[in-house]
């Protein structure tokens, strides 16, 4: 049985979250024990609401230092909602610029859509080498809700560095990234917990990984 870390930083839907991976058969800890989560076969780090408030929260159990810790091991790292947008380079909210994890280059910015937050559920578009979406048709719906997302890929490929396997989503014309393969780092806009018998499909290709 895998065992699972859920990052308690005071951000989150910690106990959907632990519940969603309990139902595919992990063995669930919440805890914000650096120990315990570097340890942990996986580390999920949730996160709802403000940028700069999970940041805050992330650094205040130097959450920033556990992530990078158990990347340089290639130990598996699954962010959800803020969770992923934290891992990028910045997030602009209300005009406060909020430095990140910065895993990835990019910025979190405002959907620019006229219907906002974005809420409910919606479909995506994988890659067709993802693990993460394996055997999830493409008309497979996930539950969204949020404001902000990252609205542009920055990161380019080289001779050192594989291309990360980007997954977007739609909302009002407007793209947005869904979700993000790179290595044993993943992470989804959308909350796998919330999604139903999808979500907990999701869930299970994560787990497979570990």
């Amino acid at each position: 049985m895998a065992r699972v870390v859920v990052l308690d930083y005071g951000s989150g839907n910690l106990r959907s979250a632990e519940r969603a991976l309990q139902r595919v058969g992990a063995h669930v800890e919440v805890t914000a024990d650096p120990k315990a989560a570097l340890a942990a076969d996986g580390l999920v780090v949730p996160g709802v609401g403000a940028y700069a408030a999970c940041m805050a929260g992330l650094n205040s159990v130097k959450g920033a230092r556990i992530i990078d810790n158990r990347l340089a091991g290639g130990r598996p790292v699954l962010g959800i909602c803020v969770g992923m947008q934290i891992l990028f380079e910045r997030g602009i909210e209300h005009g406060v610029n909020t430095e990140g994890c910065g895993e990835w280059p990019g910025t979190v910015e405002r959907l620019d859509a006229p219907i906002v937050p974005h809420m409910g559920w919606n479909t995506v578009r994988a890659p067709s080498e993802s693990k993460l979406f394996a055997g999830l048709d493409s008309d497979t719906r996930f539950y969204f809700v949020h404001s902000y997302g990252v609205r542009e890929w920055v990161l380019e490929p080289s001779d050192t560095i594989k291309a990360p396997l980007v997954t977007w989503a739609t909302h009002v014309k407007d793209d947005f990234v869904a979700a993000v393969e790179n290595g044993p780092l993943w992470a989804t806009q959308f909350h796998p917990e919330k999604s139903g018998d999808a979500g907990a499909h999701l869930l299970e290709n994560w787990l497979g990984e570990l």
